[in-house]
């Protein structure tokens, strides 16, 4: 909130200059891209001096919920969260091991981070670790009204998949892997790999690539990440400027109509915002990358960058002006379908995490539910490998489900809330399953 108030500041000390609403516009216009970074930039400088703050004391142990340390570790987590939304340009990227650093997180060198989710003091990162997206190391653990803290690691080269989580007094060895959905476990050697909460072994053949483009990159891809990344502030200034539009027309309408047809048109307009969003991400998917096929590209090439770019105008622009509004709507569906997802009559999605949409196909009468991830790639060993999704007829993926590439939900077959289905995994057709991974449901079918 102060953050975008510092921006308006910026913008409204030269609008509120202006003779007519046309003026006012126009010196609006003029000034989003400064008014953008220094509401971006504020709000960046608060969170790291709020999360600083709060782990002023905070020391491993059993503490009480309701306690000082308790309050700190649990708002540093509420800040932690709000930060990775509003500052999402710079997660993914060659800032966010920067700025884990600044927050007060031991990273070392070369380490690749998403959209992480940690307690600063209690973490550290070895070389060359990958954090994909919504992991989640060494936060708070509950139990009968205490709460336990102790520091994490994760070790050099390690990954940590999707929605991964390494709990309190855990540590993942170097060179090993967690997969999506699942959690590091108490104990392990080095170069093993596990899936599933509780976690279990799997065996997984190392991928063979060239250094220069996974761990070792040359400076001038490094520069050129980097300048691609820059662009990132697009959506981030596109948002901002929607929002002001949003207003001026506002304004506009209440000057020539009164604030009464302003108040009663304010739905329309913020609507018609919305669409706009929509259709400006849309747009900039084409541009940027085309149409998705399967494939493997490594993670220091453009392909990636670009995708990368195109998933910040989802998150920063179509999600808050039209996503959370049109989710469980025929509007969402439309939407994907334009970003290239094959949909079927008479489909329910629920979600828009269907992160390369040209990969993933849902047939006639198929339902996603709320939170589900259909997961069409995976960046083991540092290399994007993309594959198709697939939801058979009446197939459905029960909520905060996640099915990985290559899979395949059977017709009227159901997967259970919070599974996870493999890569590549072909699950029969008329069955029933559920966990993580999946097995057959108990007491029915499959």
């Amino acid at each position: 909130m102060i953050g975008a108030a510092a921006g308006l500041l910026v913008i409204g000390t030269r609008a509120r200059h202006a003779a007519t609403t046309g003026e006012a516009a126009r010196a609006a216009l003029q000034l989003i891209v400064p008014a953008t970074l220094v509401g971006f930039g504020v709000f960046a400088l608060l969170a790291l001096a709020g999360i600083r703050l709060l782990g002023a004391g905070v020391r491993e142990g059993h503490h009480p919920v309701r306690s000082r340390i308790g309050w700190q570790v649990w708002a540093t987590e509420r800040l932690m969260d709000e930060a990775r939304t509003l500052l999402f340009p710079i997660y993914a990227s060659l800032l966010t091991p920067v700025w884990l650093r600044a927050l007060g997180a031991k990273v070392g060198r070369g380490v690749e981070a998403s959209t992480v989710l940690l307690l600063p003091r209690m973490t550290t990162i070895g070389d060359g670790a990958f954090l994909a997206d919504d992991t989640l190391i060494g936060s708070y653990e509950l139990r009968r009204g205490w709460l336990r803290i102790e520091p994490a690691k994760v070790g050099k080269r390690a990954f940590l998949g999707n929605s991964g989580m390494t709990a309190p007094g855990r540590r993942l060895p170097k060179d090993s892997l967690v997969a999506v959905l699942s959690a590091a476990p108490a104990r392990a050697k080095a170069g093993t790999s596990w899936i599933g909460s509780p976690p279990v072994q799997m065996r997984r053949a190392p991928q063979d690539a060239d250094a220069s483009r996974t761990f070792d990159p040359p400076t001038r891809l490094r520069v050129a990440r980097g300048a691609v990344e820059i662009f990132r502030l697009i959506p981030t200034v596109c948002t901002a400027g929607l929002g002001v539009a949003v207003l001026l027309g506002l304004a506009a309408v209440a000057d020539q109509a009164g604030y009464p047809t302003a108040a009663a048109t304010c739905g329309a307009v913020i609507l018609a915002a919305g669409i706009v969003a929509l259709a400006v991400s849309t747009v900039a998917k084409w541009l940027l990358v085309g149409r998705i096929r399967a494939g493997e590209n490594p993670l220091w090439s453009s392909f990636v960058w670009r995708n990368e770019l195109a998933d910040t105008f989802v998150e920063m622009l179509a999600v808050p002006w039209g996503v959370r509004a049109a989710t469980g709507t025929s509007v969402l569906t439309i939407w994907l379908r334009s970003l290239g997802a094959r949909i079927g009559r008479g489909v329910w999605c629920e979600t828009h995490w269907l992160p390369e949409a040209d990969l993933v196909r849902l047939e006639h009468g198929a339902s996603v539910n709320r939170g589900c991830v259909l997961q069409t790639h995976l960046f083991h060993d540092r290399i994007m490998s993309l594959d198709s999704v697939t939801l058979a007829e009446g197939a459905t993926l029960g909520p905060h489900g996640v099915i990985l590439p290559g899979a395949t939900i059977g017709a009227s077959t159901t997967v259970g809330p919070s599974s996870l289905v493999m890569r590549g995994e072909d699950v029969p057709a008329h069955s029933r399953w559920t966990g993580n991974p999946i097995a057959a449901w108990p007491g029915g079918s499959g």
